[in-house]
């Protein structure tokens, strides 16, 4: 299987908008007709792909949504959740989770976590219409990883986005970092997709979970009002720039005489006809 060809795949897997992950696959496989077994060779990026993009799931039999993150990953397809003390398989290319099984999270900051967990659920309530968050420990168990994503989709509208937010929190030295990526696709007659990153450094006065989460919706307010302001400008200035004012006689078409007009005749004549 030539190296070029999943490489490309690869990249389409990747590059999937918000949502769209199915619909790529679905032209993926129509265009490799002849080559069914390529997807499978694409194992990693799927990976990559649900592990980036924060892929919300919903456990079998569960009735709230989970995370398939770097953070939580256990190994050999496995993650797991702190809120229903669980970890669950999970097939990247299907996106289906299964094989559900009792975890129990061990971390020196297990207390600090459900603090942070009650303060990010009021966040989370007060400023997104629907999104899943969860706090990871990192491996070293020195450093707390903070995810939010907020998905929304709207196929029948032609559009699709999602915000993430990650932050990572050193309770020892009162460090919290960040980075929150937006990534919406509007595709009716056209393809436009916006794609931000935003790096943070917040100022905490304490590791205590009202401040960190406090700093954290100052910060997404701050950044969201930014991105308001980006959408006006683009829209006032470059957007409108791409139309043309007046047509090519530089002068405005009065709708109200179109029947005077030669094109208009000639669409009138046609309809009595």
């Amino acid at each position: 299987m030539p190296a070029d060809n999943v490489a490309a795949v690869s990249a389409f897997v990747e590059g999937a908008p918000p949502g769209e992950l199915a619909d790529v696959i679905a032209d993926i496989k129509a265009l490799t007709v002849s080559e069914p077994k390529l997807l499978q060779s694409a194992s990693a990026a799927f990976e990559k792909y649900n592990e980036e993009q924060l892929t919300v799931v919903k456990l079998p039999g569960g009735s709230q949504n989970v995370l398939v993150t770097p953070y939580n990953s256990l190994g050999d397809g496995r993650y797991y959740d702190v809120e229903s003390n669980s970890s669950f398989a999970f097939d990247h290319t299907t996106q289906i989770p299964s094989a559900v099984q009792s975890h129990t999270l061990e971390s020196q900051h297990i207390d600090l976590i459900k603090s942070l967990l009650k303060s990010l659920s009021t966040h989370a309530t007060e400023h997104y219409s629907s999104s899943t968050y969860s706090i990871f420990p990192t491996a070293s168990d020195s450093t707390l990883a903070i995810v939010l994503v907020a998905n929304k989709y709207s196929p029948s509208n032609f559009w699709n986005g999602r915000w993430r937010s990650t932050y990572f929190l050193t309770p020892s030295s009162t460090s919290l970092t960040g980075t929150i990526k937006v990534d919406v696709h509007y595709y009716e007659d056209g393809n436009v997709r916006l794609t931000t990153t935003k790096p943070l450094t917040l100022n905490i006065t304490s590791a205590s979970a009202p401040e960190v989460v406090r700093q954290i919706a100052l910060a997404e307010k701050k950044y969201q009002e930014e991105l308001n302001r980006g959408f006006t400008a683009l829209s006032e200035g470059a957007f409108k720039s791409l139309r043309r004012q007046l047509p090519v006689t530089r002068q405005k078409v009065e709708w109200e005489k179109v029947g005077g007009y030669r094109l208009g005749q000639e669409i009138g004549g046609a309809r009595a006809r």
